[in-house]
């Protein structure tokens, strides 16, 4: 009889802990790290003792929505990459870049509240950032092998433009057409001559 009680109290924890996950995500992604954990709690439709129980800091919590963010990115640029039109290497390079600088909006402020409570932010994110690198690489290579990437480029630099552009384009704030002519103009930085 208390297996049979058990099993609804589990499915009820993972969708207490998804709930806040899916919350904290949209809402620190929206307004940044500042917002208290009651109020996360109070939105995802729990209790604080609930998301504690899940995260025992709000450090915590932090931590799972930024690897919760970059899985998905990996899983998205995976996506991207076995798509890709074998003729247009450099199309599909394009697109993951896109998708990894706008995805990556607040990461610093996440990786800045995460290193100053003493977390080894980079331990925490390093299997879902080399899944992200190592995809870029490839997508990078085939890219150059095809002529369609200037040669001389490596994967350090192109990972510094993906930050350079991701900083820029915070900079320019909403504005849609300014943040494609920096997509352009770093697309175009990047074929060869």
């Amino acid at each position: 009889m208390s297996g049979a009680q058990e099993r609804p109290l589990r499915a009820d924890a993972a969708r207490n802990r998804a709930k806040v996950l899916d919350v904290a995500t949209e809402v620190f992604t929206t307004r940044g790290v500042g917002v208290p954990t009651e109020e996360i709690a109070r939105a995802a439709g729990v209790g604080v003792g609930t998301l504690f129980r899940h995260f025992p800091t709000k450090e915590a919590l932090l931590e799972a929505v930024m690897v919760r963010r970059l899985e998905a990115m990996a899983a998205m640029t995976a996506q991207l990459a076995d798509r890709a039109d074998p003729a247009e290497p450099a199309e599909a390079l394009f697109a993951c870049f896109r998708l990894v600088v706008e995805q990556s909006a607040g990461k610093n402020e996440f990786a800045q509240a995460l290193a100053a409570a003493g977390v080894d932010v980079h331990a925490a994110l390093r299997e879902p950032t080399g899944e992200i690198q190592a995809r870029l690489a490839g997508l990078l290579s085939r890219a150059q092998r095809g002529g369609q990437i200037r040669p001389d480029l490596g994967l350090p630099e192109l990972l510094a433009l993906l930050v350079g552009t991701g900083t820029t384009l915070e900079q320019l704030g909403g504005d849609p057409a300014a943040r494609e002519r920096i997509f352009d103009v770093v697309f175009d930085g990047l074929r060869p001559r």
